[in-house]
């Protein structure tokens, strides 16, 4: 029988960045179907003696854990980088002299094929230089430079190449002991959450299906492209009673088995990694070192940056796909956090509602409390009125009664505390009177307002000024026609006598 989630081709598992081994194909990725195990399961045999169920595993070297996708442990880190330790040289020592000379000559080469290629033997050897330094900058190609040698393979991890730069991912702070190992799905969390139980169980049959060994889902997290994340965990029970967590170590060498792997792809696993603390020694190898391709100038400079050496540590980032993959990381992160934010808005806002409904009852019941308080004094007086009825007035009560009438007295006094309230009341009775007549006559002009009327004045002073000048203006033009006519009248009489 076989379970499918349904869904789409799972994009490049290698987006992940890290991983341990290479990346799973995506062949089985159109279906999430549940196959049976493979014959033998994981440990052969069933053991029966404590925890021997994983004996025989143990022989695998227990690889350094990677960081894979960032989306685990403290939840800070957006990357990481594959963390395992490099293969076991053969050879010894001569060995280790062979490598040198292969480096050496390795790094001739490509100097040759980027500054000094000989391949045509005339100016066109110059623009082969350039092209084999943009593709040395790229990380990508094949950079000839020699008839007799064969060309240099630019990848991404060459030091020429000028796509990359040193990012900062959480350092992990789960155990080994605590036995976590990473699943990257290709589907969706929605999908992975409704068919988890059966998820669990497939795993157990693929695991090997024994009765003393239980699969265990620590948690189940969002991945960007419709991916999720399922972290796992086995645990070991023996015959006396007792349990414990397998290694993370040792379940993910089983789960890098080729027929393991064959297996959980089929379920639509993209990569199985883990993430557990490094010891100071493997800390102290992995800042000593700069990774392949980094400039260990970078490398010292981004160790002097690092903002929190005690939780983060500098990773490197290769290529644009690695920049898009944390930032989409980043990105969703955002988002969880923004949604989880929303949420304790909304849990506050519904704190201080239920607050204020308390507060209010608390009033009510204050006043409550008083009055039942006065009701059952007026009680207990009516009650002690009854109880006395009859009785002489003892001497006690005529001592109380002594003193409330003193108490009476001085408060009834012209110059203490009564006479002194009346006279307040009236001082703040007569405050407020005049304080309303004061308000009532008072007035103020906008600040803008008052700046629009000086200028309309003003205008206005300019036009009387305009206004005069045209007058006096006019004034003289009169005057002059009055003294042309004056002395044309009299020029006129002289002829005319």
């Amino acid at each position: 029988m076989a379970f499918n989630f349904g869904g789409a081709a799972a994009p490049n598992p290698a987006s992940f960045g890290t991983g341990f081994g290479a990346p799973a194909t995506t062949a089985a990725a159109t279906g999430f179907s549940f196959g049976a195990p493979t014959a033998g399961g994981l440990f052969g045999a069933p053991q029966n003696k404590g925890f021997g169920g994983f004996s025989g595993l143990g022989a695998a070297p227990a690889g350094m854990s990677g960081f894979g996708t960032g989306m685990t442990g403290g939840g800070l880190g957006f990357g990481g980088f594959n963390m395992q330790p490099a293969q076991q040289q053969q050879g010894g020592l001569f060995g280790q002299q062979a490598q040198a000379p292969a480096q050496s000559n390795q790094l001739i080469y490509t100097a040759s094929a980027l500054s000094a290629p000989t391949l045509l033997g005339d100016e066109r050897d110059a623009i082969l230089a350039k092209w084999n330094q943009l593709q040395a900058f790229w990380g990508t190609g094949k950079g000839f430079f020699n008839n007799n040698m064969p060309p240099v393979d630019f990848t991404q991890e060459n030091p020429f190449c000028r796509f990359k730069a040193v990012g900062y991912s959480c350092t992990p702070g789960s155990k080994d002991e605590d036995g976590l190992l990473v699943l990257v799905l290709n589907k969706k969390e929605a999908d992975v959450r409704a068919l988890q139980q059966q998820l669990v169980e497939t795993l157990h049959k693929v695991l090997g299906g024994h009765q003393n060994l239980s699969v265990n889902v620590e948690g189940v997290k969002t991945l960007p492209d419709d991916q999720t994340e399922v972290i796992i965990y086995l645990v070991e029970r023996s015959p006396n009673g007792t349990s414990k967590r397998v290694p993370a170590s040792t379940l993910f060498n089983f789960a890098e088995q080729a027929n393991v792997k064959m297996q959980l792809q089929q379920l639509g696993v993209l990569m199985s990694l883990t993430r557990t603390a490094l010891s100071p020694a493997q800390l102290k190898q992995l800042l000593q070192n700069a990774p392949a391709g980094v400039d260990p100038i970078i490398w010292e400079q981004a160790k002097e940056d690092n903002p929190d050496p005690d939780k983060l540590i500098p990773v490197p980032m290769v290529s644009f796909k690695e920049l898009l993959r944390r930032l989409k990381i980043q990105d969703q992160m955002t988002k969880q956090h923004q949604t989880r934010t929303d949420i304790i808005a909304n849990d506050i806002s519904e704190l201080q509602k239920n607050q204020a409904t308390t507060v209010a009852k608390i009033a009510q019941y204050k006043r409550k409390l008083m009055d039942l308080s006065h009701r059952v004094l007026q009680v207990l007086i009516k009650q002690e009125i009854q109880r006395k009825s009859g009785y002489a007035i003892q001497v006690d009560e005529e001592h109380l009664r002594v003193q409330l009438d003193t108490i009476q007295s001085e408060l009834n006094a012209p110059t203490q505390f009564k006479g002194r309230l009346n006279e307040l009341m009236s001082q703040i009775r007569m405050q407020n009177h005049f304080g309303a007549v004061r308000s009532e006559e008072r007035y103020s002009v906008d600040t803008d307002l008052l700046r629009e009327i000086r200028q309309h004045l003003k205008q206005q002073q300019d036009g009387l000024s305009h206004l005069i000048g045209v007058v006096k203006d006019d004034m003289e033009d009169i005057k002059l026609i009055e003294h042309g006519l004056h002395d044309s009248v009299h020029i006129r009489g002289g002829k005319l006598s």
